[in-house]
């Protein structure tokens, strides 16, 4: 499915306008107008992209019009169509911004030719529009690295559904990678070479989501000063990615859910359908189901959505990735940042795995980055490298060892003996830095150490 651009012929001649008409019909939605107050009216009230212009009109001529659609949209190019003894007022024409000018008598080759270089001209400049404000989002993309049996079928899943149009819903909580999934998705299938376009649905305002999913047209509202192309139709051909689904505006679910059985978009301020061949992706890290029992999410949207569900589980629950996602990070920041920090030690390594990672992969990313950042030198990342939030916070041993004995007081020694132990490691055994890190008496802390039984170590 292909979206044609729409052409406005103006001229007073008939046998002119169907000349053209016949030339162009092919790649074209076609209009055309015998005078210049009906071309304005056109223009009015559908989004045109391109104009031929004739320049000797009666009542009003071709550049009094070429001067009032740019008023209105200066984005809709224009072509000026002149007799040869008239191009005095073409080269005036061009001042006011029209793209180029043909001479009567003309070749219909000439006329392809010319149009086709303004169309890619159009397209260029969308497409690099586009890339502006979508580099960002793409901007640190890495490959997924993961050895979690979980994970692994959720790649045999992806690779089924690659090829497909089939909507998915990626599940999660933040920071567990679903837009890489979606991407991958997205990249393994026949729409590879055509556009992912993201939406984070939480970080756009709610009134101004329509414009931003479906675009609108100059004026449509105070602010709309030219046309803007939405996601959608940037997806054209693509995949579309909704992140944080679940945030959407009720108004705005039923918009998505026609948009989904029809597979056409209006932009705001005209009523002009244009098809979309997408494919929707979205993602969410509420349950649906639950939003949609409560009555804040659509059933019907819901299950156009959920076709597949892909369910990605949090750091915490896939430990076996953690020094594979801290050594790929370290790497990922040595290269970016120059270091050469030859990697984590064991004791480090032991201490990322306990923790519970509450913001996932993303939050080990950014810690990772913090660390090879503050690094001044080329040796192993160790315990004094590791935030004592993190290390205060570890809960190597204690379910698997003390908890079993039960009861609350065995509990509580058990999390105090682990803390002091990961802030002993922490500061080299130095008691008087490990008391003043737990805001501690240097003594009360050696009489808890000998308390719960921790054998004491030398400095190194």
């Amino acid at each position: 499915m292909e979206i044609k651009p729409t052409l406005l012929i103006v001229d007073d001649e008939l046998g002119a306008r169907q000349s053209l008409e016949v030339i162009l019909e092919d790649d074209f939605h076609v209009l055309t107008a015998e005078s210049g107050q009906e071309a304005l009216k056109i223009v009015q009230k559908d989004p045109v992209d391109l104009v031929l212009l004739d320049i000797h009109m009666p009542e009003m001529d071709g550049l009094e019009v070429l001067r009032k659609i740019k008023e209105k949209d200066e984005e809709i190019d224009i072509i000026i169509v002149s007799a040869l003894n008239l191009a005095r007022k073409a080269v005036d024409a061009m001042k006011l911004g029209a793209y180029d000018y043909i001479t009567k008598p003309y070749e219909p080759e000439d006329i392809l030719s010319t149009v086709s270089r303004v169309i890619q001209k159009r397209n260029l400049h969308r497409e690099l529009d586009f890339l502006r404000r979508e580099v960002e989002a793409s901007r640190g993309f890495e490959q997924i690295v993961t050895q979690n049996k979980t994970m692994l079928e959720i790649f045999e899943l992806v690779k089924k559904v690659a090829f497909t149009s089939t909507n998915v819903l990626i599940t999660g909580e933040s920071g567990t990678g679903k837009e890489l999934i979606a991407r991958s998705i997205h990249q393994q299938g026949n729409r590879k070479h055509r556009p992912f376009v993201a939406i984070n649905c939480a970080a756009i305002p709610s009134e101004l989501m329509e414009s931003v999913m479906f675009g609108h047209e100059k004026g449509a509202f105070t602010g709309a000063h030219s046309r803007t192309i939405g996601k959608f139709e940037h997806a054209h051909g693509g995949t579309l990615f909704l992140d944080e689904i679940s945030v959407l505006r009720s108004d705005l679910q039923a918009k998505l859910l026609r948009v989904l059985q029809e597979r056409e978009i209006e932009r705001i301020g005209s009523n002009k359908p244009i098809k979309v061949d997408i494919r929707v992706i979205s993602a969410t890290n509420t349950n649906l189901g639950d939003a949609v029992a409560q009555g804040q999410f659509r059933r019907d949207l819901y299950f156009r959505l959920n076709v597949v569900p892909i369910s990605i589980p949090p750091l915490w629950e896939r430990r076996e990735d953690i020094p594979l996602l801290a050594r790929h990070f370290l790497n990922k920041f040595n290269t970016a940042f120059n270091k050469k920090i030859p990697g984590f030690s064991e004791k480090a390594l032991a201490a990322l795995a306990q923790y519970h990672w509450p913001g996932n992969i993303r939050e080990l990313e950014n810690l990772v980055e913090r660390i090879v950042v503050l690094s001044a030198g080329d040796e192993k990342i160790d315990l004094k490298n590791i935030p004592y939030e993190i290390l205060m916070t570890s809960d190597q041993d204690i379910q698997d060892i003390e908890m079993k004995k039960g009861g609350l007081i065995n509990i509580r020694k058990a999390i105090e003996k682990q803390i002091i132990l990961n802030v002993l490691e922490a500061s080299q055994w130095n008691q008087a830095e490990s008391a003043r890190i737990l805001k501690m008496n240097r003594n009360a802390l050696i009489l808890k150490i000998k308390q719960l039984g921790i054998p004491l170590k030398k400095m190194d």
